[in-house]
């Protein structure tokens, strides 16, 4: 409860990524500053942390007048987070991008979360709880005019599932990102260490700031 012994207001941010001290996770918690800052509670969870999987086909979220109508019934680590995810106030999906997409585990968790409340009708309509605002944060390290040039779809792929079900959500991203600490242990010759080590320097601090000034919006959409 807050102050005025009201309940508190809560985003969830939701961090795809197996790394809890690197770029994703950063960002993560700069949004979840900029929250924090007019008073809104986050809690942001490691998927990775996690042994769930994706959706097993049971179809129990669309059987007609069963228990578990509109909500996945699979019973694993994942499932009391899904239900306390759909009833709170805003919502963050965090990923860096493997092969083109968000890691395997954050299409595992949008399919258990998001397809229990897609009805099968005409324009595919959601059955959510809640219409709160939400935002996605991706990292990569490639530049925004590659990202652009290789994967013209998969943002607006993956924001369409989230407008759908939720809100049009707010895009924020870290392109370029500096990937090792010391780039001279790893076979990466296509990457300039000299320049990873300022865009970790210089950019990243930027993006980071990106992250905490949409989590300040979020949060004064929530209050207001």
């Amino acid at each position: 409860k807050n102050l005025k012994g009201g309940f508190m207001k809560k985003i969830f941010i939701i961090n795809g990524s197996p790394r809890k001290n690197w770029n994703t996770a950063k960002m993560c918690r700069s949004f979840a500053d900029g929250a924090n800052s007019k008073g809104i509670e986050t809690e942001i969870i490691n998927l990775y942390d996690f042994n769930f999987s994706g959706c097993r086909s049971c179809f129990a979220c669309k059987l007609k007048d069963g228990k578990n109508f509109g909500k996945c019934s699979y019973p694993d680590e994942i499932t009391p987070i899904l239900e306390k995810i759909s009833q709170g106030d805003g919502l963050v999906f965090a990923s860096p991008i493997y092969f083109g997409e968000v890691t395997g585990v954050m299409r595992c968790f949008i399919e258990r979360l998001m397809f229990p409340f897609f009805q099968y009708e005409e324009g595919y309509p959601s059955i959510a709880p809640k219409k709160f605002p939400t935002a996605v944060i991706y990292t990569m390290n490639i530049t925004e005019e590659l990202s652009n040039q290789m994967y013209p779809d998969m943002m607006g792929r993956f924001e369409w599932a989230v407008e759908t079900c939720f809100s049009k959500p707010v895009r924020i991203c870290a392109y370029d990102t500096c990937q090792f600490s010391d780039y001279s242990k790893y076979a990466a010759k296509c990457f300039d260490p000299a320049h990873k080590k300022q865009q970790l320097e210089e950019q990243l601090p930027e993006d980071l700031q990106k992250a905490y000034d949409e989590g300040v919006k979020m949060a004064e959409m929530i209050l207001n």
